[in-house]
């Protein structure tokens, strides 16, 4: 494990994200001549940092109505998990199970004290234990690189700012400003209204990307097996493919960008997906494994 420079790239995504919301704000300002709506969408962005902080975990597996499991209920994933833990000398998170057939896992969670490590049962059902092995590295990796609860707040504020920005482009359109006739505060909130839903995803996009590759690289030698990651990698690209998830449903949005592998069917090649290839990932992990010899 190492470096990747997570707190420089939480402030500054959080930071572009909070003031998408202060630029909205300073918009509608324009638009509308009171000041108020800056104080009020920096208020939003505080708020919706604080919420998410304390509630990730809880939202995230809430989402997928995953239910806790005991070490007697999964004995052999609850050893993994604990032998991993171990390893990395950082505590063991609690773990779950998502009554999915959509082959995936993920973490959540705050701080590696208050963590979830989440398992959906499809796949528990297709991957064996040493592939299995290499998902769980993963994710403790996620949540030991600190860099689970940054993607959460991410996706809240995205979501905010999509929500704002298009009841705003609404309420433009067809209610305006016709006692000011403000052309230029509207056409600035227009722009603003469309733009800043934009540049979040691409900003999320970017720093989940990284962070896929990072908890690849780390998760990989956690276990001392890239190739077992390469695996599960490869047959959870097929899983999705014949499970997906619905992209419509927005209750489980935010979880889907903290999985391991994209469950929507056909996402990776979105150029705004928030997942790298996985023939990039499974790439760099062959790579690895020659390197170290195993190849």
């Amino acid at each position: 494990m190492h470096s990747h420079n997570n707190g420089l790239k939480t402030v500054l995504l959080l930071g572009s994200m909070v003031g998408f919301l202060l630029l909205i704000g300073a918009g509608l300002a324009a638009f509308t001549r009171s000041s108020i709506w800056i104080f009020l969408f920096g208020l939003i962005g505080v708020a919706t940092v604080a919420y998410t902080y304390w509630n990730s975990d809880k939202l995230a597996l809430k989402s997928m109505n995953a239910y806790p499991v005991t070490r007697e209920q999964v004995p052999v994933l609850y050893a993994m998990v604990e032998e991993l833990s171990a390893k990395a000398g950082q505590p063991m998170p609690r773990l779950y199970v998502a009554p999915t057939m959509t082959p995936n896992a993920f973490a959540t969670g705050r701080n590696p004290q208050n963590a979830a490590v989440c398992c959906t049962e499809g796949i528990l059902q297709l991957l064996d234990e040493r592939e299995m092995r290499g998902v769980l590295g993963h994710e403790l990796m996620h949540v030991y690189n600190r860099d689970i609860l940054t993607g959460s707040i991410a996706a809240a504020i995205s979501s905010v700012i999509g929500t704002i920005a298009n009841a705003m482009s609404f309420g433009m359109m067809f209610g305006g400003n016709r006692e000011n006739n403000n052309n230029g505060g509207m056409l600035f909130s227009l722009v603003v209204a469309f733009l800043a839903p934009l540049a979040t995803a691409a900003m999320q996009m970017a720093i989940s990307r990284t962070r896929e590759y990072d908890a690849d690289e780390d998760g990989a030698k956690l276990t001392g097996d890239p190739l077992a990651l390469a695996s599960a990698l490869h047959k959870l690209e097929n899983g999705v493919s014949r499970y997906p998830m619905n992209p419509a449903n927005r209750q489980t949005e935010g979880a889907a960008a903290m999985m391991i592998a994209n469950p929507f069917r056909g996402g990776a090649k979105n150029l705004m997906a928030t997942h790298p290839p996985m023939a990039d990932r499974i790439a760099r992990l062959e790579n690895m494994a020659r390197q170290m010899g195993h190849l």
